[in-house]
């Protein structure tokens, strides 16, 4: 059964609660910043890429030169009804039976409208200034968190949700921001596999992030004693100084 630790994401020091628990594992999803606390798994492992250790692979090059044509455009966190129509094109195609196949315009523009911190679009047309793939970003102080992202599932030589991290990864080393960060991966799963071929991969676990050489040597950690109990968890999270601006 799937449980999870969250807490809500408001006020003033916004930005600053979202810096610090994305450093511990959290993610955000509108207005609130969750992170995985099942009773007896721990397989969900919160992964960020380290920019200065990355290092395409050869396929990888190719990706990025398959979409030389693609305009980058980042923008406002505001929906647009072109954006829903490639959204709904993406779920139906490829996650007909997600937890997010019945979300409706409305509840798309919560997704991307509802944030607290700073957060951008990153959209990405092609030749004939068709929308292609987007993403929704975050900008954190130490990296670009991918909150969600999505595009033309139909043409699958493009690669597009490989080429967008690796964009990701671009974007951040223009700014001279540290990491991009991707979310969860859970060892073993098909549909997060992707995520383990990028070099310079790093994961959360044990309280610290720690990279990830092999990741053929991980598995999905299903240990009846695999998580603390909830209130060590809440007592080791280190929260901001909202005084001084420090954790």
């Amino acid at each position: 059964m799937e449980r999870k630790l969250f807490t809500a994401l408001q006020g003033d020091n916004a930005n600053l609660l979202n810096d610090s628990l994305s450093k511990q594992g959290f993610r955000r999803s509108q207005n609130v910043l969750y992170r995985p606390s099942c009773s007896e798994c721990s397989a969900c492992l919160s992964a960020r890429i380290d920019v200065n250790r990355f290092a395409p692979t050869r396929s990888q090059k190719r990706t990025s030169k398959r979409n030389d044509d693609l305009t980058r455009k980042a923008t406002s966190p505001w929906a647009t009804e072109e954006q829903y129509e490639l959204f709904r094109t993406y779920l139906d195609q490829r996650h007909a039976d997600g937890g997010m196949a019945d979300m409706d315009v409305f509840e798309f523009a919560a997704m991307v409208e509802e944030t607290p911190i700073r957060s951008r679009l990153i959209e990405y047309t092609d030749s004939e200034r068709e929308l292609t793939a987007v993403c929704l970003t975050d900008v954190l102080d130490d990296g670009l968190s991918m909150v969600y992202s999505f595009y033309r599932p139909e043409n699958a030589k493009r690669s597009l949700g490989t080429f967008m991290i690796l964009d990701h990864i671009a974007i951040a080393r223009e700014a001279g921001l540290p990491y991009v960060y991707l979310g969860y991966w859970v060892p073993g799963s098909a549909k997060m596999g992707y995520k383990a071929k990028f070099s310079g991969l790093e994961i959360f676990a044990g309280g610290q992030w720690s990279a990830v050489d092999n990741p053929e040597t991980y598995s999905a950690d299903e240990h009846p004693l695999s998580n603390d109990p909830i209130a060590e968890q809440v007592a080791n999270i280190s929260l901001p100084d909202l005084r001084s601006g420090n954790t």
